[in-house]
């Protein structure tokens, strides 16, 4: 059985700021299940995360 890591959210394409609320907000709607997951505890290991790597398409052209 593979071990998932927790994801950071901070680093993540789906974590953006939101201006009306004033703060960062996931884009991503969790179902109730992984909400209660993710509100558990810091092993929660997102199933939607993607690093935000400004540079990954720079370095898949070359």
């Amino acid at each position: 059985m593979e071990k998932k890591k927790a994801t950071n959210c901070e680093t993540c394409t789906n974590y953006v700021y939101d201006e009306d609320y004033d703060c960062y907000v996931c884009m991503v709607n969790l179902d109730e299940d992984e909400m209660y997951r993710f509100l558990q505890g810091t092993n929660y290991a997102c199933p939607y995360y993607r690093l935000d790597d400004e540079y990954g398409v720079v370095r898949h052209q070359n």
